[in-house]
């Protein structure tokens, strides 16, 4: 499931906090938030997997969702 998928289904806790920490590794509840939504399938265009700070979003999901957060318009996710 891709980005443009799960974004809406995920609660608005978790769209939040993507926004203010966007780029940042997630924590624990984010990630459970993600997962229960999208049934445990990690997208490699989204999911950029773990890093030494934790799991971590790609550069292009980084970048869809630093669009939706300037009220612009996300490339397709």
């Amino acid at each position: 499931m891709n980005i443009l998928e799960w974004w809406p289904l995920v609660d608005a806790k978790t769209r939040g906090w993507l926004i203010e920490h966007n780029g940042e590794p997630m924590p624990p509840h984010v990630i459970a938030d993600i997962m229960a939504v999208t049934g445990g399938t990690t997208d490699s265009n989204w999911w950029a997997g773990e890093s030494a700070d934790g799991p971590q979003l790609s550069d292009e999901a980084v970048d869809w969702i630093e669009a939706v957060a300037n009220d612009e318009e996300p490339t397709t996710g």
